[in-house]
C-alpha cells in the first residue's frame, strides 16, 4: 500500500516522503505533516490508515532541508533535537514542501491536510496559503502566535487540556479570534495525546479526534 518517493518543490529542492493509496479509487487527496519527529513509523500508520479511510495520501520530510532522513526518538534528546530542526525551519520554504505534496495527491480530486504537533501548525498556515479544502491542526503550539493567518478553507482545531506547552489561556484566544472555527479541548489529554507510541497518548481523546477529524474530512472533501 505504501511507498516512498522524492518530491521536487517550486524552488528545486528535493525533499523524501512517504505515501499510500486506497486499494479502490481514491476519494480525495490527504497530506500527513508529521511531529518534530520526523516521518516515522507513527507518521507513515497515519498515512496507511487515511490511506484505508479512501485517501491518497502523504507525508512530506519536512525537515530534509535542514538534515536528510532525520527520525528522531521520543525521548529527550529527540526532543531537543527536534525543537532546534523546527526552529530552524523557514515557514515560507515549508509552505512549497507542503505544496509539492498536495500536487503529488491533487489528482485525486479536492486535498486536505492533517498535522499534529508541529505540523498542527502547519496545517494551520496551509489553511491561509496553500490550495487545500480542509485542514486539521492537532495541538500546534505556534497557532497562537499566528493568529493573524486567514483560513481559505474549513479548518478544525483538537487540543490537550494538559498541555503544559500550550496554556489554555493561549487556545481561548484563538477560540475567540475565530469563532466559527470548531475547536475541541479534551479533558485529561496532554501533547501529543494521538500519537499511540508517546507516553503521552491518550486513548480515548485520540479516538474522539480521529472520529471528528474523519468525519470534517468527508464532508468537505466530497
Amino acid at each position: 500500500m505504501g511507498y516512498d518517493l522524492s518530491l521536487t518543490t517550486s524552488d528545486g529542492h528535493t525533499l523524501a516522503a512517504y505515501a499510500a493509496e486506497p486499494e479502490g479509487a481514491a476519494k480525495a487527496g490527504m497530506v500527513i505533516i508529521q511531529e518534530i519527529f520526523g516521518v516515522n513509523d507513527d507518521i507513515r500508520e497515519t498515512v496507511d490508515n487515511f490511506a484505508k479511510q479512501g485517501y491518497h495520501a502523504i507525508a512530506p520530510a519536512l525537515f530534509d532541508r535542514l538534515e536528510t532522513g532525520a527520525i528522531l526518538e521520543f525521548d529527550e534528546p529527540g526532543m531537543n533535537k527536534g525543537r532546534a530542526l523546527k526552529g530552524d525551519l523557514d515557514w515560507d520554504d515549508v509552505i512549497k514542501d507542503v505544496n509539492s505534496a498536495i500536487d503529488h495527491v491533487k489528482g485525486a480530486g479536492k486535498v486536505g491536510i492533517v498535522g499534529f504537533c508541529m505540523g498542527g501548525s502547519v496545517a494551520w498556515f496551509a489553511a491561509a496559503r496553500s490550495p487545500v479544502d480542509v485542514a486539521v491542526c492537532y495541538y500546534g503550539g505556534d497557532i497562537s502566535s499566528n493568529q493573524g493567518e486567514t483560513p481559505k478553507c474549513p479548518v478544525m482545531f483538537h487540543w490537550g487540556a494538559e498541555d503544559a506547552g500550550i496554556p489554555l489561556d493561549g487556545v481561548r484566544a484563538v477560540e475567540a479570534n475565530h469563532p466559527d472555527i470548531p475547536s475541541f479541548i479534551y479533558d485529561g489529554a496532554g501533547h501529543g495525546f494521538s500519537c499511540s507510541r508517546r507516553g503521552s497518548y491518550h486513548e480515548v481523546s485520540a479516538g474522539q479526534a480521529m472520529e471528528r477529524t474523519l468525519a470534517f474530512a468527508a464532508e468537505n472533501l466530497s
